[in-house]
């Protein structure tokens, strides 16, 4: 099966690196999901502040990140996903 190859921290360049640096100041880590959006810069930019606020408490979010884990934790294990 084909996949998305992800853009690596140490090989962004320019505005990926960039947009890396900001996701590290917004969510303390670049996800896998992110390094995926790397192939796709302007699109990355725009699901920045979306994804940050699904991903950590405040920021108009009423869940606590620790229940935001435990349900991807749940959801990846009922899909049988080993990641």
């Amino acid at each position: 099966m084909s996949r998305v190859r992800q853009i690596g921290l140490d090989e962004a360049e320019g505005e990926v690196a960039r947009f890396y640096e900001a996701t590290t100041q917004m969510l303390g880590r670049v996800p896998h999901s992110i390094q995926v959006l790397g192939n796709v810069p302007l699109i990355a930019r725009m699901l920045l502040l979306y994804n940050a606020t699904l991903q950590r408490e405040g920021a108009g979010s009423v869940l606590s990140s620790k229940l935001k884990e435990m349900v991807i934790i749940k959801t990846s294990q009922l899909n049988g996903c080993n990641y």
